[in-house]
């Protein structure tokens, strides 16, 4: 059986969370059963099935990321939260 595809949010509602130096704050929920981005009470919400192992989870999620805004997965850089659920991420 073929795996779900991700719920994604528009990529504009995405955007809209950014602040005015591209930075977006994400809290990461790893080995989720799907994987999703959503946005509740004005924050990303990122949901990955991988586990959090030697930076795993976050590759998925910057993926999941540029996946829903179209873009590749290079134009997004982490710039806090390596080993945290909250992550900081930017967009170029």
């Amino acid at each position: 059986m073929a795996r779900p595809r991700p719920e994604l949010p528009p990529a504009q509602a995405i955007r809209a969370l950014m602040d005015g130096e591209g930075r977006l704050a994400v809290r990461v929920t790893p080995g989720a059963r799907v994987e999703a981005l959503e946005i509740a009470n004005g924050r990303l919400l990122a949901k990955v099935r991988v586990k959090p192992e030697d930076g795993k989870a976050t590759a998925a999620v910057i993926a999941l990321l540029a996946s829903a805004l179209g873009i590749a997965p290079s134009r997004v850089n982490l710039l806090r939260g390596a080993t945290s659920r909250e992550k900081l991420l930017q967009l170029s």
